[in-house]
């Protein structure tokens, strides 16, 4: 077993290159022995609950429209690189995401937390859906098997709420800045969305040493 700890916010366009970079990567290397979890970073913190209109969230951020434009220009790029199409025009709205956070970590507990993230990856940059939404997310977790009222009265609840932010607190005092962060066997740190070449010579290093 190798632990893979994969730290992201599935709103962030580059958590979902790089876990389809990471995905062709473990399919070209079946017996890698990867056991992964996932773990909470929200890109947005202090977004309101509600969420914010996307547009304007990007303009605000990046200095007005054509700011957003450049600034996403390598993220498009990158994506058909990947062999995605990330539908940018169908996302109205910039979700909190921490009760997605909330549905990753109930998901770990039942075995199904990958397939959830999957999940949330294609709803919010496929499909344009707002992951902050309670509905949505219970949606999600019906499709991945997991019980759909049990879900929906944690998330209209405070269910591990103080915990997941606390997590995610921590995380940031450990150093991590920025997503994906993934870290191999509790010890190496691999930033950002890594081609899958360079986990292909991860995997095989690895299975050298052991």
């Amino acid at each position: 077993m190798i632990k893979l700890d994969v730290i992201s916010d599935p709103i962030c366009p580059w958590c979902y290159i790089g876990k389809t970079h990471l995905d062709r990567a473990l399919a070209e290397r079946s017996d890698h022995g990867f056991v992964i979890e996932w773990h909470p970073f929200q890109l947005n913190p202090t977004m309101p609950p509600e969420g914010m209109d996307r547009r304007a969230y990007l303009e605000t951020k990046f200095g007005g429209p054509e700011g957003a434009t450049r600034a996403y220009a390598p993220v498009v790029q990158a994506a058909a690189n990947a062999g995605r199409s990330i539908n940018f025009d169908g996302i109205k709205t910039t979700p909190n995401t921490i009760d997605a956070h909330r549905l990753i970590h109930w998901a770990g507990q039942q075995g199904c937390q990958t397939e959830v993230v999957n999940k949330l990856f294609e709803a919010y940059f496929v499909n344009g859906q707002n992951i902050g939404n309670h509905a949505v997310l219970a949606g999600i977790a019906e499709a991945c098997g997991m019980d759909r009222p049990e879900v929906a009265s944690r998330l209209d609840s405070d269910h591990d709420l103080i915990a997941t932010r606390a997590r995610d607190s921590q995380i940031r005092k450990m150093g991590v800045s920025s997503v994906p962060t993934f870290v191999v066997l509790n010890q190496h740190l691999v930033s950002g969305a890594q081609p899958p070449e360079t986990w292909v010579s991860i995997i095989d290093q690895i299975a050298a040493q052991t």
